[in-house]
């Protein structure tokens, strides 16, 4: 399905953009006050916190949650077994999960979606409604819970959030010292790190799992698959969604990387998490409308094999900025402004869309996409265009 592809495409660049911050320093868009950031550095990644976190790695769930009801469907097609084929590829991105996690990223998603694609598997049975129902008491919860805990950080004031973040701080010489090191510190570095990264997946995880069940929804009612949606639907809900989602954004921006203090940056963080789903919403209907208006077809040609292989997209990022940022390569950690790490992650996007445009007019599948296929299906598939 081109489309999909084509939202999947688009979803890399949010995501690399994310990744890239987060890879390139500690102080990775504000979650802790860096003193020295300048007004160039604090806008740029203002503007990333306003149209970018959060938004991106729910879009890529949701159609983790789509797609998976089309393997359902080609596994029921296949071998009429589909529960063994499905469990066996939720092992191969648990795998894959932990060696980018270990080696190369320690913010990897692909752990958390192993882990709650499992939920999928369970749920493949239930009604459309029921999906969604579900996905609708887990973001009320999730987010009621999150808010809860954002908002104690007000109880503090300016010079104890200060301290608060001068204790974290107090950490990142050694993640310096860590990242510039040889391969050995790196690893050692990713390790140490993995506990919190893990800790933050499980924090997000009741979104993620939404996501997921907004995706099955969609999914078993095929609404991506019809043309025909009324497009006036899909403008209401785009401009709901950025109505909704970006003052959520714009407060997140302020409080982290503006003028609102230390203390208000974990509310910030919260409400900008929380009103992010929104802001998902209204970029994938938006970019339905283009990938149906008149220019439809060239963006779908320019997005779509990249989507097509997403997972080798994904890894690979992370690959080339560890090589940038770690001493696996040039050990840039902390050395470069975040509007250089943004231009060159841009950079790298287009470079991924030439290749992957390249690739998919001479093999069916991506390096990784034809791995997890050989796991899930239990035998080497075709690399051609002509394989099975």
């Amino acid at each position: 399905m081109a489309e999909i592809d084509a939202l999947r495409g688009f979803a890399l660049l949010g995501i690399l953009l994310v990744n890239a911050a987060m890879m390139a320093g500690p102080y990775g868009l504000g979650s802790v006050h860096d003193p020295g950031a300048s007004a160039l550095d604090r806008t740029v990644e203002g503007l990333l916190q306003t149209f970018v976190v959060g938004k991106f790695y729910l879009m890529f769930s949701f159609l983790f949650g789509y797609s998976f009801t089309l393997q359902l469907a080609a596994a029921d097609r296949a071998a009429g077994r589909p529960v063994p084929r499905l469990l066996r590829r939720s092992l191969g991105l648990l795998a894959l999960g932990v060696l980018h996690a270990v080696l190369l990223y320690v913010g990897d998603i692909l752990i958390t979606y192993a882990v709650l694609g499992l939920v999928l598997v369970a749920a493949r049975g239930c009604s459309p409604r029921a999906a969604r129902r579900a996905a609708g008491l887990l973001y009320g919860c999730t987010s009621a819970l999150m808010l809860l805990v954002g908002s104690v950080s007000l109880f503090l004031s300016d010079a104890e959030s200060a301290d608060l973040d001068a204790e974290l701080a107090a950490d990142f010489p050694d993640l310096v010292a860590g990242y510039r090191g040889d391969a050995a510190a790196v690893l050692r570095t990713n390790l140490d790190q993995l506990p919190d990264a893990l800790l933050a997946s499980l924090l997000m995880s009741g979104f993620v799992l939404a996501a997921f069940l907004v995706g099955l929804y969609c999914g078993k009612l095929r609404l991506l698959a019809d043309a025909a949606v009324d497009r006036t639907r899909l403008r209401r809900v785009c401009l709901l969604g950025a109505a909704a989602g970006l003052p959520g954004g714009l407060f997140m921006a302020l409080a982290a990387s503006g003028p609102l203090g230390a203390r208000w940056t974990a509310l910030g963080q919260v409400v900008g998490m929380v009103t992010a789903p929104a802001l998902t919403a209204a970029y994938v209907c938006g970019t339905l409308l283009l990938l149906r208006g008149p220019r439809g077809a060239r963006l779908t040609a320019l997005l779509a094999p990249a989507g097509r292989m997403a997972l080798t997209n994904y890894l690979s990022q992370s690959l080339v900025m560890a090589l940038v940022f770690t001493g696996y390569g040039l050990a840039l950690y902390d050395r470069l402004p975040p509007a250089v790490v943004t231009a060159g992650a841009c950079a790298l996007y287009g470079v991924q869309l030439a290749l992957s445009a390249r690739l998919m007019t001479r093999f069916r599948y991506g390096p990784v996409e034809w791995l997890l296929r050989a796991v899930t299906v239990g035998h080497a598939p075709g690399r051609d265009r002509g394989g099975a």
